[in-house]
């Protein structure tokens, strides 16, 4: 059997020498392993100790940064109560940052601090500090009734009429205008702008005004003035109806009936049939393809007071190009129009989308060519709207076959300078008018000539000559 070494070293010593050394190195080997283990709880007691020490110094510092980022922005200092006594605003400050002394006698080496005291700790501090800062921003988070000022109410109203796409409407009317056939009459041409805008803005008023339970769940949308309840619903409606009165009362006895009825008829189909078809049936881009269409066609109307076949080609030019145009916009806003309940191609049937785009972009080809074979324009104007034409067919093309938000917003882009630049050349290459009094004045002769038995063949020459 091994002997221990204590007996060993007995062993050694004999004696009472030798009981003592014995004693000693029992006594040392039975306490050293309590004595290692106090020690190591001692340490691990003191290691707690420091790291709640840096959790407190990282909370100060915490609460002084926050302190220095609340004092860049100084805010209105609440009010003071009557019954409580004013302090200074530095002992205020420092009452909100102060925090409790904390000693280090206060945790006992004994026992391991539970996390229960750890969150009272952080609490009692960060409560302090926040108290007075409560009471500042509870008046900002408060309801404030919003008020109508004069000097804001135009920009308002602007914005309730979508003024620029009221602006869009009175230059394709205008354009319908300048193309028609005949002398051109500046007071008829304000008459029928003004009235025309007048029409265009009661109808954007009133489908805003029937649109704001659903605008307000778009991105898009949500800043309308109805939306925002920058205006009463009772003033909308009432801007919508001075606006629609005065504005078909123009074009009717201003212009002529004819165009007052196309106008009436605008409004009616844009805020009665459009707009309440946007949330059942996706007809509602072709019906408002046709809204668009109307506007160039009264502005033929106005100067001629009659439905040509350049009216109709005119509207069948605006028709097609609001394809490419709304589709692209409606492609990069999918999820806002399913977000606002809104049945649209691009949500639904985002292929046939895409389809219609490029159709309708290359029907602008043909509807180009065969705009002097109704003597509006010149046969230059194919040639030179060719190039254009081609382009945003291409984009269309693009748009067709990648389906991404790239090619939609380059499509939607090229639609913005490319509807402008086509009626540009249009009323550049617009056919030359003949002039009444010359062709009477021929005619007048050739009739005298007749009667006087003289030979016709040099006024009918005359005349050929000049109507080519």
């Amino acid at each position: 059997m091994a002997a221990s070494p204590h007996t060993l070293s007995s062993r050694l010593l004999t004696g009472w020498v030798g009981g003592c050394v014995w004693y000693l190195e029992r006594r040392a080997m039975r306490e050293s392993p309590h004595k290692f283990m106090h020690l190591f709880r001692n340490v691990n007691k003191q290691w707690i100790t420091f790291q709640h020490f840096t959790f407190l110094k990282r909370m100060y510092v915490t609460q002084l940064n926050r302190s220095l980022n609340q004092q860049v922005k100084p805010k209105p200092e609440p009010m003071a109560s009557p019954f409580l006594e004013k302090t200074s605003s530095g002992q205020a400050k420092a009452e909100i940052y102060e925090m409790k002394p904390f000693s280090p006698s206060s945790l006992s080496l004994s026992r391991k601090p539970n996390e229960k005291e750890l969150i009272e700790l952080e609490s009692a501090s960060v409560i302090e500090g926040s108290i007075d800062v409560g009471k500042e921003t509870k008046e900002e988070k408060q309801w404030k009734e919003m008020k109508l000022h004069a000097d804001d109410l135009p920009g308002i109203l602007a914005r309730l009429s979508k003024i620029k796409l009221t602006a869009l409407v009175v230059s394709t009317s205008s354009a319908g205008f300048a193309l028609a056939p005949g002398p051109f009459d500046w007071s008829c041409f304000l008459l029928a702008s003004i009235g025309t805008g007048l029409a265009s803005c009661a109808a954007n008023s009133i489908n805003q005004f029937f649109e704001v339970p659903f605008d307000s769940n778009m991105n898009r949308t949500k800043n309308r003035p109805l939306v925002r309840g920058q205006i009463s619903p009772l003033l909308a409606v009432s801007f919508a109806t001075c606006c629609a009165v005065p504005g078909v009362a123009l074009l009717t006895w201003g212009v002529n009936p004819l165009t007052g009825a196309l106008g009436l008829f605008n409004i009616f189909l844009y805020t009665c049939c459009y707009t309440p078809l946007k949330r059942i049936s996706i007809a509602n881009t072709w019906v408002g393809a046709v809204v668009g269409a109307i506007p160039p066609v009264m502005g033929w109307t106005a100067a001629t007071g009659s439905l040509d076949a350049g009216a109709f080609l005119l509207g069948g030019i605006l028709y097609s190009w609001q394809f490419p145009h709304f589709n692209a916009l409606s492609w990069g806003l999918r999820e806002d129009y399913s977000r606002g309940g809104y049945c649209m191609m691009s949500v639904t049937h985002p292929a046939l989308c895409r389809r219609v785009a490029l159709s309708h972009c290359l029907a602008l080809i043909g509807l180009c060519t065969a705009a002097p074979l109704l003597d509006v324009t010149t046969w230059a104007f194919p040639a030179v709207s060719l190039p254009i034409n081609l382009y945003i067919s291409y984009l269309g093309f693009r748009f067709y076959t990648d389906a991404d938000r790239k090619s939609s917003r380059k499509l939607f882009f090229c639609s913005l300078w490319h509807l402008p630049l086509l009626l540009l050349l249009m009323l550049t290459c617009k056919q030359p008018p003949v002039c009444a009094d010359v062709a009477a004045s021929f005619l007048h002769g050739l009739l005298r000539a007749r009667r006087e038995g003289k030979s016709a063949k040099a006024h009918i020459a005359l005349v050929c000559l000049f109507l080519q």
